[in-house]
């Protein structure tokens, strides 16, 4: 499909450094002096009453205990254990005092409550599950969890297409915008003026004076360093429903450090589009911030929008309660005839107890029997990933790694590398990216499923963030995701072994910062 030329919009971009740094340096020193505050009253009530440090060090060696046995994801429970271990009376008290933060807070309560809701809206027609099982047998569970115990139906792919780029699928972005008749959500991690935003918010602008009912929901963290605290307002006064997702306040609080990374735009009801990019120039390319930025950007037609549609409105009325039947967003669809494979849309949320997209990318994995590609900017992992990634490479399955080559925090590229030497020499090939950043989050293996979103193979993105991905199945499309990935192993350079020796005192000094590894 040719590419649409972007009407560039007349808008200038404003400069909102004081206003955005004086908020980011309030948060930090407030959230100093609230963790110094702590620290002192503890101290003070454990010298005046001497039983409180006694039930905090018998408290610490039973959520010690807990935490080893219960946790779902123990790598990344491993700081608190260290804390608790070293400082057993503080890290106790403030494990505690953050833990039951976390269940009195309203936007824990309200997320939890909505998203309870919403799975009454997915419902898998039984006959397409019967039909893929089926069809592929050796994938019927990887099917059945995504469509029964994750609440992720599929549906018959009745159109999907793959942009390789921003700047590829941006255009087709602004295309369908354009048509909007009903509504138009927006859920983004990061939102900043320039082109990119200018020209979405033109029609935005547009189609809300027309009585188009536009929401948009963008993470306050995401989007500190990009947008003043007070955009959801000027949003409002265009006619644009806004929210800013989990509002930061100075509060220690576990919730806190749980963002909205997801990236969602439903469209009537008829056309979705997700994928790795943001609302912000670098992402096309008008901006260059680490070489060439890499990234994709996917549409989806037909029943499955619906499943993106939900997802919006979950986290929506989790802090706007506005919908009580979200039905009224579904689209009438014609019953298609012929269909090009299966997809499936699945969120991830924090706040149960299944690990939905790292349980999906295992599967890919453990499935896998000539291939698997994958893309991601981060790579920090947990040893049952790195097991499973190792030991399909010594079935025999080729597995490639893409990374970046220039990268855009230092410390978490150090951490990335860090992984390397082991991979490599367990027959994981790793390539990075020659030309720049790639933040791209994608699998596919076997010419057969894929699985293209926001999802990157960090703690942050597996089991702290709200994410989303698409799973593809069967489908021709699945063959662009693999040539697009074949290109970019091409444009990267494969890592030898030689390179991925950091040295003893190196692997020491990463060894260390790796127990931080879920903060950053």
């Amino acid at each position: 499909m040719s590419m649409i030329p972007v009407q560039k919009s007349k808008r200038k971009k404003r400069r909102y450094v004081w206003p955005i740094t004086n908020r980011m340096i309030l948060m930090v020193a407030l959230g100093v002096i609230e963790f110094l505050l702590l620290y002192n009253v503890f101290h003070y009530f454990q010298s005046k009453a001497p039983w409180i440090e006694e039930a905090l060090n018998l408290a610490s060696a039973v959520i010690i205990l807990l935490l080893v046995t219960r946790s779902k994801h123990l790598s990344s429970d491993m700081l608190w254990i260290l804390l608790i271990v070293l400082m057993p009376v503080f890290g106790t008290a403030m494990y505690l005092f953050l833990s039951g933060n976390l269940f009195i807070s309203g936007t824990f309560r309200s997320i939890q409550e909505s998203t309870l809701d919403a799975r009454k809206y997915f419902k898998q027609d039984p006959e397409v599950l019967e039909e893929m099982c089926n069809e592929n047998p050796e994938l019927k569970g990887q099917f059945r969890y995504l469509a029964e115990s994750s609440k992720a139906p599929f549906y018959r792919n009745e159109g999907f297409e793959y942009y390789p780029s921003g700047e590829a699928g941006f255009p087709r972005m602004l295309e369908e915008l354009r048509k909007a008749e009903k509504f138009i959500f927006l859920e983004y991690f990061i939102v900043e003026e320039g082109e990119m935003w200018f020209s979405i918010l033109d029609i935005l602008e547009e189609k809300a004076a027309q009585g188009v009912d536009v929401r948009v929901m963008y993470d306050d963290l995401g989007s500190i360093g990009t947008l003043p605290p007070s955009y959801v307002h000027e949003l409002e006064k265009k006619g644009i429903k806004a929210i800013t997702f989990n509002r930061i306040n100075p509060i220690l609080n576990i919730i806190m450090n749980h963002r909205d990374h997801r990236k969602i735009m439903v469209i009537d009801g008829k056309v979705a589009f997700s994928g790795g990019i943001n609302l912000a120039d670098e992402y096309i390319n008008q901006k260059e911030r680490f070489g060439y930025w890499k990234d994709n950007v996917m549409m989806v037609e037909g029943e499955a929008v619906w499943s993106y549609t939900v997802l919006f409105l979950t986290n929506w009325n989790a802090l706007r309660k506005e919908d009580t039947d979200y039905t009224k967003f579904k689209a009438e669809l014609k019953p298609v005839k012929k269909h090009d494979g299966y997809v499936s849309a699945y969120g991830e949320t924090p706040f149960d107890d299944d690990l939905t997209s790292q349980n999906v990318y295992l599967n890919i994995i453990n499935q896998a029997n000539d291939y698997v590609y994958i893309a991601t900017p981060y790579l920090i992992v947990d040893t049952e990933m790195l097991n499973a990634l190792i030991l399909a490479a010594k079935r025999g399955v080729d597995v490639r790694i893409i990374t970046p080559g220039i990268p855009d925090k230092k410390i978490v590229w150090f951490i990335t590398r860090s992984f390397y030497s082991q991979l490599v020499e367990g027959g994981v090939k790793i390539y990075e990216y020659t030309p720049g950043f790639i933040h791209s989050k994608v699998f596919v293996s076997d010419d057969v499923t894929a699985t293209v979103g926001t999802i990157n193979l960090d703690y942050r993105s597996l089991y702290l963030h709200f994410e989303n991905g698409t799973y593809l199945y069967g489908s021709k499309k699945v063959l662009a995701v693999k040539d697009d990935m074949v290109k970019t192993i091409e444009e990267s350079h494969r890592m030898e072994p030689k390179e991925c020796d950091q040295g003893v005192v190196w692997t020491l000094v990463v060894s260390i910062i790796k127990l931080f590894a879920p903060l950053m």
